[in-house]
């Protein structure tokens, strides 16, 4: 199989390349940047990517490669800080830029040099995202520049001959207007990619990979009902069969009537299902808790005790699968990138279980990537676009300490937000929506009395990887009617409030 390797030098934007990469139908992984040069040979890319990152290369302890990558023969395509990293590396200089004017951020007007395979079918002349505030000062022996903009000469750089590109600028995001052409020209112009990548290709791959690691070994899947978790299920049943049983979790914490639901729906299922109910448990581990990464390390830690009793009851279970995704394990942190929340099945399982190994077959997956491999499953469309809920479920949308009865409340105000959204024919236009009960209380009247309640917030966004998001424009009769409702159907709510903040810089979930 083809495939590209990612070094991760801790850029923000680190994983929406790996997506654009997998968008050109070419594999890729991302793995840290202290990746040794010998598993980078086993891995056998047909190209490189290094990321952006937060340092400087021209600091001490700042992130470095081993120089023996560059005399792999590999195409090496550099993202600015990786584009710098490729410049100091092979004998250029970077220093920080000695004006104001040669520090680029956002949207910026940039000429290409069609003549370098990067930029071949581009116009000459369109907006890049900058975010750079360090200059290449000399470029190294072999290199010629290929792009420039107002303030900067050195926007690209290219070494035909070995196969060496840099760009300052972040081709990864929707704001580089021909960005992911870039892309494709690497990996198709320079590393003579075919494109090869596909889910079908993918669930015949998964689903031997599983048997011969498995073998006649039992699993116990942590099924949550929800997109990934459901297309886990159907995975790993079509790779093992009745050597699989699926425990559902009930913490008390799901939407409502949603515990019965999975239940029903999986019930119909041929596969082995337990529902535990263990509503009583959770809120007790949770009382008191206010921290959101305390909150999803709690629930962590309990899912797996849960998952070990049920197998101790079943009888010599060997592995735990979970519907473990790709954001999950970036956002968790990996590599040099920053933890940006712990999801409950990543950052936070405790470091002892009681099984033999942890089995995520959809680990390198996006979501949509996971949805259309749940169509090549055969499961139902329903099924497969269903409403992303995380695992922890309205632990994270209570801010602060989670109680039942805060739980029942928002419970009941996010099902009539859902529930007019649909009935409005908002909700096919939305890729989530939900509802977050806040820890704000304002003041009120209702009738001719003063209330001091809850403020409730309303998100609903966009995307189409949910790595990034912009939230959605709901017309105003619709949000009217939402609030309307809520205030007047549910105890202890006198305030509604919209959320306005894409991602990023917010996260989809609150918490």
């Amino acid at each position: 199989m083809e495939r590209i390797l990612i070094l991760d030098f801790g850029g923000q934007y680190n994983q929406l390349i790996a997506r654009r990469v997998r968008e050109c139908k070419v594999y890729c992984e991302v793995h840290p940047y202290t990746m040794p040069v010998e598993d980078i040979r086993v891995f056998s890319p047909i190209g490189i990517i290094f990321t952006g990152g937060p340092s400087s290369v021209y600091e001490a302890g700042s992130p470095q490669v081993d120089p023996a990558v560059f005399e792999l023969g590999i195409p090496v395509l550099g993202i600015c800080y990786g584009c710098q990293l490729l410049a100091q590396a092979l004998g250029g200089q970077v220093t920080p830029a000695q004006e104001d004017s040669a520090r680029e951020y956002g949207k910026t007007v940039t000429w290409y040099d069609r003549s370098s395979p990067i930029f071949q079918g581009l116009p000459e002349k369109s907006v890049s995202w900058m975010s750079h505030g360090d200059y290449m000062a000399c470029v190294p022996a072999g290199f010629r520049l290929t792009a420039h903009s107002e303030a900067c000469a050195h926007v690209a750089i290219a070494d035909e001959a070995r196969r060496f590109y840099g760009v300052q600028f972040h081709p990864e995001v929707s704001h580089t207007e021909y960005g992911t052409q870039m892309i494709r020209n690497f990996l198709y112009e320079v590393c003579g990619a075919h494109g090869t990548w596909s889910m079908a290709d993918y669930k015949g791959t998964a689903i031997r990979q599983i048997r011969d690691r498995v073998g006649r070994g039992r699993v116990l899947l942590a099924l949550s009902g929800g997109v990934d978790s459901s297309v886990c299920a159907a995975l790993l049943a079509e790779a093992i069969g009745s050597q699989l049983t699926c425990v559902f979790v009930d913490h008390g914490l799901m939407r409502l009537n949603e515990g019965d639901e999975i239940e029903a729906a999986f019930a119909r299922r041929s596969m082995n299902f337990v529902r535990v109910n263990a509503e009583r448990r959770f809120l007790s581990k949770l009382s008191g808790q206010s921290d959101p990464e305390c909150k999803r390390k709690i629930i962590g830690e309990e899912f797996i005790r849960v998952f070990e009793e049920e197998a101790r009851k079943l009888g010599a279970v060997d592995y735990l699968a979970q519907g473990t995704i790709y954001p999950d394990v970036i956002e968790s942190g990996a590599g040099a990138a920053a933890v940006i929340k712990s999801h409950h099945n990543v950052g936070g399982l405790p470091d002892h279980v009681e099984f033999k190994e942890i089995l995520e077959p959809l680990k390198l997956l996006f979501k949509d990537e996971v949805r259309q491999l749940g169509r090549e499953l055969g499961l139902p469309e329903a099924l497969v676009s269903r409403q992303p809920f995380p695992g922890p479920g309205l632990a994270i949308r209570i801010i602060g300490e989670v109680t039942k009865e805060k739980a029942d409340t928002l419970r009941q105000a996010d099902f009539i937000f859902r529930d007019i959204l649909t009935k409005a024919g908002q909700s096919q236009c939305l890729s989530q929506y939900f509802a977050v009960l806040t820890n704000t209380r304002s003041v009120g009247v209702m009738g001719d009395g003063r209330t001091y309640d809850h403020t409730l917030a309303l998100r609903a966004v966009t995307t189409d990887d949910f790595m990034t998001a912009d939230w959605a424009w709901i017309p105003y009769e619709v949000l009217d009617q939402v609030s309307v409702r809520i205030v007047n159907e549910v105890k202890g709510i006198n305030r509604i409030v919209y959320d306005i903040t894409s991602k990023p810089p917010a996260t989809v979930e609150w918490e």
